[in-house]
């Protein structure tokens, strides 16, 4: 189970945490999750590149030390980097020290101030204790290219039927999403970018 439009309570919920971009430009924060990936993460840069579109890559950092030459690519081609933690932990299911621990560790490979937690799960606490760091990037669109049993042209329609001006969209460049992702990111760039709409890196 899993929210493709994140709700006003759940923001109201966590005001401290970044969910969109105040704009009244045509602009979209594209987000990948979960990489560097030796397929997938090569595939979306020249997806961007083909688009002159910029985004934002949430690595984690097993994940940089596997893939370091496709991670200073990312950084090369101009795109913005953040901390998805060093081995994927669900802040909910972790003792606060070791996600902190777990996060500092990713730190010593990925030079950012800005952490997404895995899942979107992270507890008061550890936002407490990460708000003196770093600046947390959460979303309102969340494409659900991880989601095997959905069809890759819903995954479609729900990104261009709920992104608006500021928003941040979530997709993974991993294993997982691969196939899905290859359908749908240049569709949605095209579709974007036909509207008038620019692709940036959360700032």
């Amino acid at each position: 189970m899993y929210l493709v439009k994140t709700p006003w309570w759940l923001r109201a919920l966590y005001p401290s945490l970044v969910w969109s971009i105040k704009t009244e430009s045509k602009e979209l924060y594209l987000t990948f999750d979960d990489g560097p990936h030796p397929s997938a993460t090569p595939f979306v840069l020249d997806a961007l590149d083909h688009y002159n579109a910029k985004a934002t890559f949430f690595c984690i950092g097993k994940n940089v030390l596997e893939h370091s030459g496709i991670f200073h690519r990312v950084i090369a081609e101009g795109h913005r980097t953040g901390n998805h933690t060093h081995n994927h932990l669900n802040g909910w299911q972790t003792d606060d020290n070791a996600y902190s621990n777990n996060i500092h560790h990713a730190a010593g490979h990925i030079n950012s101030n800005l952490f997404r937690p895995p899942y979107g799960r992270i507890k008061r606490s550890q936002v407490k204790d990460l708000n003196k760091d770093y600046k947390i990037i959460m979303w309102d669109v969340l494409s659900g290219d991880f989601d095997s049993g959905l069809q890759a042209q819903k995954s479609l329609g729900y990104v261009t039927r709920f992104s608006r001006p500021g928003s941040i969209i979530v997709f993974h460049d991993s294993a997982k999403a691969f196939k899905t992702l290859q359908f749908v990111l240049p569709k949605v760039l095209d579709h974007f970018s036909r509207q008038g709409y620019v692709f940036k890196t959360i700032p």
